[in-house]
């Protein structure tokens, strides 16, 4: 870990320049080792690229960049989707997923946006700011509304969906669902 990076751990998302970044066949180490740091699968975030060789990698950073820009349904199940970093000044702190438009099976888990933070900088606030990030994001293709499903037992991630927002319309053992208006957000 860098010097910087560790000073950064300890500071809320108000003291750095958050920006996303998004995907790129050309990122490299910083991203890999974030996502490295980040669980597999965790409250449903699944982080495909933890394990794989950084050849494995960039092979993955490829098929992710063609994923963004597909229009339609792939392979008869798969959304587009486009995958952003969030940078705190210029370290990688965490990753969110916005789906381009709903099958009925992400009605039902998966939702338009998925984000993560990576372990070491959560409880600063960094979700929320990725998560009204993307949000602005997803305005700009198009999506009056969003929908977010969240584990019932992921609290956190609870929070940083209503801070931005969001309405909790259905509750089932399994899951929230979370909708929030794009327009809500705060550029």
């Amino acid at each position: 870990m860098e010097c910087n990076t560790v000073s950064l751990i300890n500071t809320k998302p108000d003291k750095v320049n958050l920006r996303l970044k998004k995907l790129s066949a050309d990122d490299g180490h910083d991203i890999y080792d974030m996502l490295q740091s980040m669980p597999k699968d965790e409250n449903g975030l699944v982080n495909k690229a933890n394990g794989l060789s950084y050849e494995d990698f960039k092979t993955w950073l490829a098929a992710k960049q063609k994923e963004s820009e597909q229009t339609c349904l792939v392979d008869g199940w798969k959304v587009p989707s486009t995958t952003y970093w969030l940078y705190a000044d210029t370290f990688p702190v965490g990753f969110g997923n916005l789906r381009h438009f709903l099958t009925e099976a992400l009605s039902n888990a998966g939702g338009h946006i998925g984000y993560g933070i990576a372990p070491q900088y959560r409880g600063k606030g960094y979700g929320k700011e990725l998560l009204r990030l993307l949000l602005i994001e997803a305005k700009k293709i198009g999506l009056e509304k969003v929908l977010i499903t969240i584990h019932s037992d992921n609290i956190a991630s609870q929070k940083v969906a209503l801070a931005n927002g969001g309405v909790i319309t259905k509750k089932t053992e399994e899951r929230v669902y979370i909708w929030i208006e794009s327009s809500s957000t705060r550029c």
